[in-house]
């Protein structure tokens, strides 16, 4: 099989020569690690010699205060001398102190076509080496943008106390990033495999919110995302850290295709356990444990766990780290391990 193949054939859980893989989106600092032990100047070389399945694209962005989607919308309030903390979701957020879902637009809301350039977004994709399936990574968080935009903790509050104040504002979010995606995928049409979404609304024991609110104020706007994906024959990919057990039904009825990352380590996210209730419904991509195993353990520990992992889901999960932003403290011969396990 070809990457391409094999890619398609995991998502739907059909037999496979090995299961798919992907490194990931290694940080700055992390590939400093990864190249020299590598002995690879750049991402593309070092996905050649760990040989696994997607490339992934990020959505070109550049505004003058952000250049990532992810970045795109600025709610942090200026301090009382002016200047902004860093963007955080806990920092006090622009609509903190609003109860009036009437005024949405008190805020500057960019418009996406003024800082998304088509021929970019086709330019970033097209610069894929060839044979691999391309996934673009458009995240699309609107409910940790709704926390930022409040701050958390009276996003959370809110939620519970003024739902549609909360409402206004997580919908505009969507909104937002619905236009954005719209262009990004438009000008990239026949040139994508999938999309990668998320929210990170699991922690390490269980959701942030409850099952209720996720379906309430979250899923909404994450089938709308999911179906304008979908209307451009996109896999959809939906990412969120932590422990998700207890909405992974609504996500799959919302229209994943592919649930990541399988965050090893929190609770109720045991693969056994996953396979068993949800492995005939949707694919997985995770699975291998970056809190401690792939910091702390030998390659031989990252070996036996992806064999374990294999047993497991004979196909169906696309093996990888469980957090996609592979950190500096990740040890470089255990990413060797985990490639050279999936092919032993």
């Amino acid at each position: 099989m070809d990457r391409i193949e094999r890619f398609y054939a995991t998502i739907a859980r059909k037999p496979v020569d090995r299961p798919a893989s992907w490194l990931g989106l290694p940080v700055p600092e992390a590939c400093d690690r990864l190249f020299e032990y590598f002995q690879v100047s750049d991402i593309d070389e070092l996905k050649a010699v760990i040989d696994d399945d997607i490339y992934p694209v990020e959505m070109p962005y550049e505004s003058p205060t952000s250049s990532a989607i992810y970045t795109a919308l600025d709610f942090a309030k200026p301090t009382a001398d002016g200047r902004k903390d860093q963007r955080t979701l806990t920092a006090p957020g622009f609509f903190e102190d609003y109860s009036d879902p009437s005024r949405i637009n008190d805020f500057d809301w960019p418009n996406p076509a003024d800082h998304i350039d088509p021929a970019k977004c086709r330019q970033a994709v097209e610069a894929a080496p060839p044979g691999y399936p391309v996934m673009g990574v458009v995240w699309s968080a609107h409910f940790q943008d709704a926390c930022s935009a409040f701050g958390m903790e009276t996003a959370l509050v809110k939620m519970l106390t003024e739902p549609e104040m909360f409402r206004a504002v997580i919908d505009r979010i969507a909104e937002f990033y619905l236009d954005a995606n719209e262009i990004f995928y438009s000008a990239t049409e026949g040139k994508l495999d999938a999309v990668l979404i998320g929210n990170d609304f699991g922690s390490q024991r269980g959701l942030m919110i409850s099952p209720d609110a996720v379906r309430e104020f979250v899923i909404p706007g994450t089938i709308k995302l999911i179906e304008q994906a979908k209307s451009y024959g996109l896999k959809v990919f939906y990412h969120s850290c932590g422990s998700i057990y207890d909405v992974i039904p609504d996500l799959i009825a919302a229209g994943v295709d592919v649930i990541h990352p399988i965050q090893a380590l929190a609770k109720n996210m045991d693969p056994y356990k996953l396979q068993r209730e949800f492995g005939d419904q949707v694919s997985f991509c995770g699975g291998v444990d970056a809190q401690e195993l792939l910091i702390n353990g030998t390659p031989e520990q990252v070996k036996a766990k992806v064999k374990e992992l294999k047993s497991i889901f004979p196909t169906g999960l696309i093996i990888s780290p469980s957090h996609e932003a592979i950190l500096p403290d990740v040890n470089p011969a255990n990413i060797e391990a985990l490639f050279a396990g999936i092919k032993a």
